[in-house]
């Protein structure tokens, strides 16, 4: 099971702003977040043999979806990168707390994608599922 990164999806108070933001991210260059330091984990979750992490990204108290992370890299001022594709798949929504930085999420811990276990969910509007979410009906 790969290992995944979770981060708060700070100044976004909806899924579709989200959205908006890793799509203007990626018309411009491949979506990047940078940190000061590099995961000591981070060949768990790129890795050739377990490969496939993803960034979940909290909104509101609650894991809402994620980002497959596709590698790390050097940025300016001597940080870290991690691109990422810039499409937010939605997960089914679990509560989590707000942290600064990013946090380590086992595979197995991690909450499956909406298109898995939701019939249906997924097509419902983006806003919709976060209200949902928030009032923890998904």
């Amino acid at each position: 099971m790969p290992l995944h990164l979770t981060k708060v999806a700070y100044g976004c108070d909806s899924i579709e702003y989200l959205q908006e933001r890793l799509a203007l991210k990626a018309a411009h260059q491949p979506a990047f977040l940078t940190t000061r330091y590099l995961p000591k984990r981070h060949a768990e979750i790129v890795g050739e043999d377990v490969g496939g992490g993803s960034l979940f990204w909290i909104i509101k108290h609650q894991l809402i979806g994620r980002s497959p992370i596709l590698g790390f890299g050097e940025a300016e001022g001597g940080r870290v990168a991690i691109y990422l594709e810039p499409r937010l798949v939605l997960v089914q929504a679990r509560p989590k707390r707000a942290h600064q930085g990013w946090r380590y999420l086992a595979g197995t811990d991690a909450p499956p994608d909406l298109g898995e276990a939701g019939a249906g969910i997924a097509e419902l509007p983006p806003g919709l599922v976060g209200e949902l979410a928030g009032l923890g009906l998904i």
